[in-house]
C-alpha cells in the first residue's frame, strides 16, 4: 500500500509539472489581443468594414489629416471627413490606431520635395512656434471627440462606445514625403507638446511614435563612429532614433510605444530590420518598450526586378504576408511586438511605387490570395 501511494504521489507531482509547463507554454505563445490589423487606402463602407470584422480583423491603422480638419486658420474643426470612419469601426468592433499627420498650408507652408518630380511635403514639423499652438489645440480637440468620454460618442447614443485610446505622432518623418527635411531633434519637439497635450485631456491615453520607414535609399545612416550619406535628407530609421533619444532629454517618458515600417524585398529579411531599431532602444535605457509595426506589406502587381522588388505577384504577395506573419507570431516575445498592420486593405493607383498592388482586396474589393492567408492567421471567416 505504501508502494501505491508513492507511485500516486509521483505521478500526481509528473502531471502537476505538465500542466504547468503547458499553461506556462500556452501563455508564451499567445499574441497581444488584437495584433493582425490593417491599413486602408480609401475611406471603406460599413459593408466593406463588415467584411473585414469578418475576417478577424480587430484593428485599424487611419489617417487623421490635420489639413482637412480644419483648412482655415482660426476655423471651426470640421470633424465630418473622420466621424464616419469611427462610427464604421464601432459599429464593427474594430480598434482604430490614428496616425495624426499633415500641416494646413495657413500652419506650415509646402515644400517642393528634393528630387521627386514636383511633389510637395511641409517644410517642418509643427513644432515650434504658432504651428505647435495650433498643432497641440488640434490634438486636444481630437482626444476630447474621439477619446473616453468624447463629445462623438454622447452625441451617437446608437453607436457602440470605443474611444481611441492610442494617437500616433505623425508618418515617417526619417522620410522626404512626410517632411521636407527631417529632423530628429524637431521631431523630439513634436512627440513632447502631443503627449503633454493628449494627455491633458486624457491622462491614460498611449502615445506612439511614428511608423519610421526602415531604410530609404540613399539614407544617412551610423557607419561605426562615421555617417554615411550626411547630407541626404532621408535617415534610416536605427539613426533616426539614435538621434532622437540623443537631443531629446526626457524624451523616454513621452511616448509608450515606438514604430517600423520595415518594407524588405522578401520577409526574411525582417529581422535585421527589426533588430537594429530594438538594439538603439536597448543602448538609450529603453529597452522594455513595445514595437508597433504600422506598416508591412507587397504589392501583388507581377515582378518588376529591381526596378520594384516589393512586387511579388499575387502568389507572391500571399507567400510573402504568410512567412512574415509566422516569422512575427514567433518572435512576438522576442521583439516585444504589440501590433504588425499590413498596407494595405485596397489597391490606390500610383500614390507610390508599390501601392496600386498592395491591398488584400483589388478593385471592387474582390479578395485576393494574399486575403485567405490574412484570415488564416486571424481565425476569421474569407
Amino acid at each position: 500500500m505504501l508502494q501505491v501511494s508513492r507511485k500516486t504521489r509521483a505521478l500526481t507531482a509528473v502531471l502537476a509539472v505538465v500542466v504547468a509547463v503547458g499553461a506556462f507554454a500556452a501563455s508564451a505563445t499567445a499574441l497581444p489581443a488584437k495584433f493582425f490589423g490593417v491599413v486602408p487606402q480609401s475611406t471603406l463602407s460599413q459593408e466593406e468594414f463588415n467584411t473585414l470584422q469578418q475576417g478577424g480583423v480587430k484593428s485599424m491603422r487611419v489617417a487623421m489629416i490635420w489639413g482637412a480638419v480644419q483648412s482655415k486658420r482660426g476655423a471651426a474643426y470640421e470633424w465630418s471627413s473622420f466621424d464616419p470612419i469611427v462610427e464604421r469601426a464601432a459599429k464593427s468592433g474594430i480598434e482604430l490606431l490614428p496616425f495624426v499627420v499633415g500641416t494646413p498650408s495657413w500652419a506650415v507652408p509646402n515644400v517642393n520635395v528634393p528630387g521627386a518630380g514636383g511633389a510637395k511635403a511641409p517644410a517642418r514639423l509643427p513644432a515650434t512656434g504658432t504651428a505647435a499652438t495650433a498643432w497641440t489645440a488640434f490634438l486636444k480637440a481630437a482626444v476630447a471627440r474621439y477619446g473616453a468620454g468624447g463629445t462623438f460618442w454622447s452625441e451617437n447614443p446608437l453607436v457602440p462606445a470605443d474611444p481611441i485610446h492610442t494617437w500616433q505622432i505623425w508618418n515617417e518623418p526619417n522620410f522626404k514625403y512626410f517632411v521636407a527635411k527631417p529632423n530628429p531633434t524637431e521631431y523630439g519637439k513634436l512627440v513632447s507638446s502631443s503627449s503633454t497635450a493628449i494627455k491633458s485631456v486624457d491622462p491614460t491615453a498611449k502615445v506612439i511614435l511614428a511608423g519610421l520607414f526602415s531604410k530609404p535609399a540613399g539614407g544617412r545612416r551610423a557607419v561605426g563612429k562615421k555617417v554615411a550619406n550626411p547630407t541626404s535628407p532621408n535617415w534610416f530609421a536605427s539613426y533616426f532614433l539614435e538621434q532622437m533619444y540623443k537631443m531629446s532629454p526626457g524624451i523616454k517618458s513621452k511616448f509608450q510605444g515606438v514604430a517600423l515600417h520595415p518594407y524588405v524585398a522578401r520577409y526574411r529579411q525582417l529581422p535585421s530590420e527589426i533588430e537594429e531599431v530594438r538594439n538603439v532602444l536597448t543602448k538609450a535605457g529603453d529597452g522594455s518598450k513595445g514595437l508597433w509595426i504600422t506598416e508591412l506589406g507587397w504589392s501583388s502587381e507581377p515582378p518588376q526586378g529591381p526596378s520594384n522588388v516589393f512586387a511579388v505577384g499575387q502568389a507572391g504577395q500571399a507567400r510573402e504576408l504568410k512567412g512574415a506573419f509566422t516569422l512575427l507570431k514567433a518572435d512576438q516575445v522576442k521583439y516585444r511586438l504589440q501590433r504588425v498592420y499590413w498596407f494595405s486593405v485596397d489597391d490606390a493607383a500610383e500614390t507610390c511605387n508599390f501601392c496600386n498592388g498592395s491591398g488584400l482586396f483589388k478593385k471592387g474589393f474582390v479578395p485576393k490570395k494574399s486575403w485567405t492567408e490574412f484570415v488564416k492567421f486571424t481565425g476569421g471567416t474569407p
